[in-house]
């Protein structure tokens, strides 16, 4: 399970109101780098920890959020064995041919009944800045900005969340780290194809297709607090934190880029076994599990949404 299939969380690409700005917040703060702009206008970027060629697309468009979040899997065959998984549970999957993004080998693409396009792909080469491999520093450039090494998961909102988890398990070969149940049903899963607490997280909401957050890892604690330096410097709008999860014990810091669409960096987080079992919540402590130093819930985190 952790090192077949799906591997790890390859790309999200997001859209943006303001192309300039997005770049600005992305590389100067969040600590990124550009790696390249389409002829469609898209723009692509990376940690200098991540190897393969992008991580983040960012995309033009009228209103903010979320377009889709692609998988990356250990061999090109796993494409086809998935296609027919995927058809086989009943959504339709289409095809987007090699180099629709620069570096990147074909895909395979649906969408959830959650509203969310999900893909696979395979191939990707690799671009710079990149971890060394032989005798190798800690980086290759200095750190910048909030220091991010890695895009790490995102946090989406829609509808048929009980449907979305066993997608997941059945079908892609996912766990279920941790979940919430309420006295009306499931409200939120945390979702691992490896040994991180998640790779990808869904909380039930009416409207389907709903963003809630992308996720950038930093090293440390430490690295949290100057994260929240960074914001309070260039006067970015904060959204909760510096505190900590009880779910996955990320600690952790919520912000928006400038077209509003939310950001996390985070460190810590327990390590994930596909033999442990899921570690459930309720509704009398769900406070402490979303924000555990508060113990309460903050109704703006909860809604706000692109």
């Amino acid at each position: 399970m952790a090192h077949t299939g799906v591997l790890r969380p390859g790309f999200i690409q997001l859209r943006v109101l303001d192309m300039p700005a997005a770049i600005e917040h992305y590389t100067k703060h969040v600590g990124l780098h550009q790696v390249g702009e389409g002829a469609d206008g898209r723009v692509y970027l990376k940690a200098a920890d991540e190897f393969d060629h992008h991580s983040i697309v960012l995309r033009r468009a009228e209103t903010a959020g979320f377009d889709l979040m692609a998988f990356k899997v250990r061999e090109e065959s796993d494409l086809d064995a998935f296609e027919k998984r995927v058809v086989a549970y009943g959504y339709p999957v289409d095809h987007v041919a090699a180099g629709e993004q620069p570096g990147i080998g074909r895909r395979i693409g649906w969408t959830l009944s959650s509203g969310h396009r999900i893909e696979l792909y395979h191939h990707a080469e690799q671009s710079d800045p990149k971890p060394l491999v032989h005798n190798p520093d800690v980086w290759v450039l200095d750190p910048h900005g909030m220091r991010a090494r890695r895009f790490d998961h995102a946090l989406l909102y829609g509808p048929d969340i009980e449907k979305t988890l066993e997608f997941f398990v059945e079908v892609l070969d996912f766990s279920c780290a941790e979940r919430v149940d309420m006295p009306d049903g499931l409200l939120a899963i945390w979702l691992t194809a490896g040994m991180k607490a998640h790779d990808i997280a869904f909380v039930k909401y009416p409207e389907p297709g709903k963003f809630h957050h992308v996720s950038f890892e930093l090293e440390n604690w430490n690295d949290v607090g100057h994260a929240a330096d960074i914001l309070t410097r260039y006067d970015i709008s904060v959204d909760i934190g510096p505190t900590r999860h009880g779910i996955t014990r990320g600690q952790t810091i919520y912000f928006f880029d400038p077209s509003g669409n939310r950001n996390e960096v985070f460190a810590g987080g327990y390590t994930y076994y596909p033999d442990n079992p899921t570690r459930t919540w309720d509704e009398t402590q769900i406070g402490k599990g979303i924000f555990y130093y508060e113990r309460q819930l903050n109704d703006a985190f909860l809604s706000v949404v692109t």
